[in-house]
């Protein structure tokens, strides 16, 4: 590739990140495919000119993901995979358009390719030296949520706990990716009726994010939640009711952002209080809700 050829490239590369962090995707995106189509002009057998090509799909199907064109997002990776044929110098690269391939995959709801490859990049940032062990355990998580979904409970608890045992090794306990994934992994064992490891993995989810958030923080929030239902299984029912008031007025105080999640809590709340024959105090709080979503200027009913 010659000097000012690349230095063209450079410059359109740069072009696509300054709009892009300007948050202008439809300038970002003429820019592009400005780059592809320079990048494709000069496109010979030298690895540098392969690079520059695939480096430019990837770029601009990042930014078509982002525009929510996922079928546009997944040829330009799958193009730019095909570029790189399986080349050892270039794992990184490779494991991110497979990882992002997948992304693309799972918004055109074809979970059966997302997980192929998401796979794929995991085995991709696993094999690069040193091992990208960050990005295996955001692509477990991945996985875990899809084996969830199909209700492959056991391989979703085997992605999940790789995960966590990856954050807790490079983040520590008392981090909010930690935290995410031990709620995720509480969530799964409640649903797969494991109610004493639900109630632990929530509870080390809560305690993170208060000591991270404090209360006024919707993830806080949401372990409050959480806990709560776990807490409801192993017949805590009075400490059970203390989280779900705590859930109830922090959503209630996060506002209208936090409707959908409001109206959540209050119905599983208020389903607790009417196990307990407290039908009364049930209503009284459906028609606070009510009236504090009325309130909210994007919900009036």
């Amino acid at each position: 590739m010659d000097s000012p050829t690349a230095t063209l490239i450079t410059i359109l590369r740069e072009r696509v990140e300054s709009l892009r962090a300007a948050g202008d995707l439809q300038e970002a995106l003429h820019a592009a495919t400005a780059a592809v189509e320079k990048t494709q002009q000069a496109l010979g057998n030298d690895l540098a000119s392969i690079d520059a090509f695939a480096t430019a799909l990837e770029i601009r199907g990042d930014i078509l993901r982002e525009m929510g064109n996922h079928e546009a997002a997944r040829d330009d990776y799958r193009q730019a995979i095909d570029q790189l044929d399986e080349r050892p110098d270039r794992l990184d690269q490779i494991g991110r358009l497979h990882a992002g391939s997948g992304a693309a995959h799972d918004g055109l709801g074809n979970p059966g390719r997302a997980a192929d490859h998401w796979r794929e990049a995991m085995g991709c940032f696993e094999r690069h030296d040193p091992p990208m062990l960050l990005d295996v355990a955001a692509l477990a998580n991945n996985l875990g949520f899809l084996a969830k979904a199909a209700e492959d409970l056991d391989a979703a608890e085997t992605y999940f706990l790789k995960a966590l045992e990856i954050l807790h090794e490079q983040y520590g306990k008392e981090h909010e990716e930690t935290a995410a994934v031990s709620n995720n992994l509480g969530a799964l064992y409640l649903a797969a009726k494991f109610f004493e490891q639900s109630r632990e993995m929530h509870m080390m989810a809560l305690e993170t994010r208060r000591t991270l958030f404090g209360e006024e923080h919707p993830d806080t929030a949401q372990s409050h939640n959480n806990l709560a239902l776990a807490l409801l299984e192993t017949g805590d029912r009075s400490w059970a009711r203390r989280h779900f008031e705590k859930a109830l007025a922090g959503f209630e105080a996060l506002g209208a952002d936090y409707a959908v999640d409001l109206e959540a809590v209050a119905s599983n709340y208020c389903d607790f209080l009417r196990g307990e024959g407290e039908i009364t105090q049930a209503d009284r709080i459906a028609e606070r809700v009510i009236a504090v979503l009325e309130a909210y200027p994007a919900r009036g009913r």
